[in-house]
């Protein structure tokens, strides 16, 4: 489990929040939503860090919008920052979640255990509670 502070976790969009389509945009991987809401209910900053740019974009934000989920940031450390070619791109997170890591996508799964800290895997928990039940 990862620590109970609050964090700024930086979340990839395509082939991690959604199937790899683009420039279209996938289907919903399964628990991402259902995890990032989560995540954004416990307090924790939520920044969109993609490869997409202007009206592709655009409307991978509307469709995280339509789905529930806020970012702080899309594709910047905090709102208020503005590009500068004399600084890194590197954005600040604490954690990044990204369908490139080493060893591959874990799953909205596995993450959620991680991230939430319960022993019990998110699927279990939902079909136990109820998916709406689970999230309030």
């Amino acid at each position: 489990m990862i620590s109970k502070d609050k964090l700024i976790i930086a979340v990839d969009f395509d082939g991690t929040i959604v199937e790899d389509a683009y420039p279209k945009i996938g289907k919903p991987i399964i628990f991402a939503f259902e995890t990032l809401k989560k995540l954004q209910d416990d307090a924790h900053r939520l920044i969109l860090w993609t490869y997409r740019s202007g009206e592709q974009l655009e409307e991978a934000v509307k469709f995280c919008e339509d789905n529930g989920i806020f970012f702080y940031a899309v594709n910047k450390s905090f709102p208020e920052e503005q590009f500068d070619a004399n600084f890194s791109r590197k954005i600040h997170a604490d954690l990044f979640i990204d369908d490139r890591n080493i060893g591959g996508f874990l799953g909205w799964g596995e993450i959620y255990q991680m991230l939430i800290g319960t022993d019990e895997p998110l699927n279990n928990a939902i079909k136990k509670k109820g998916l709406f039940d689970f999230f309030k």
